[in-house]
């Protein structure tokens, strides 16, 4: 899942891999870093968000050097996802979820499910745990969140997905993504999730 606040964007999942009912690694990094300011959450298959994620950071770089080093914004990187998910859709089992931060735009989080579509959201939830927490966002979301909060709602929004979703488990990672950069947090199950934090 991925949020806005009021100073940038949160991108957060959980760790669990699965192949049927068979969990093929408990410590996945679902989020992938595209460019310095974008980052995407993959859900789907693992092989295929892999391969669509390397892709458009290979482009994102090329766009980089050929406009004179002006970083792309997260508004281009989710253009360059949607049409290569939409153009293999059939071929493709990948959700992708795409959250950036440029001082021009702020934060901005876009959302593309299976099928290839496009959405801006101010919170975008994806992957086989968003089922269950439809109802939890609803109910704690708000705009213009501060930082504390915004890793609140993101934590216990994913820790109901871990609670109800056999397919969702492990530990929470997110991205805080700020005009500061990239800062990483943990949060481990037999610390109930509340630390270490900053890693």
């Amino acid at each position: 899942m991925a949020i806005t606040f009021s100073s940038g964007v949160i991108l957060g999942a959980d760790s669990r891999t699965t192949t049927g009912a068979y969990i093929a690694n408990r410590v996945t990094d679902k989020l992938t870093r595209v460019s310095d300011s974008i980052w995407c959450c993959r859900s789907g298959s693992a092989a295929d968000t892999q391969a669509v994620a390397d892709i458009v950071s290979y482009h994102l770089g090329m766009y980089e050097t050929m406009n004179g080093g002006r970083e792309p914004t997260t508004g281009v990187a989710a253009s360059l996802f949607q049409e290569l998910c939409y153009a293999n859709k059939d071929q493709l089992s990948a959700g992708i979820i795409i959250a950036g931060h440029q001082r021009s735009q702020g934060g901005t989080v876009y959302s593309i499910p299976l099928g290839g579509s496009l959405h801006e959201q101010s919170y975008a939830i994806g992957g086989s745990g968003s089922t269950y927490i439809y109802g939890y966002c609803d109910a704690h979301w708000r705009e213009g969140m501060s930082e504390e909060d915004g890793i609140k709602f993101v934590k216990g929004a994913l820790q109901e997905a871990i609670k109800w979703d056999g397919s969702s488990g492990g530990v929470i990672r997110m991205v805080v993504l700020t005009e500061k950069g990239a800062k990483r947090l943990l949060f481990l199950p037999d610390q109930g999730y509340e630390g270490p934090g900053e890693t």
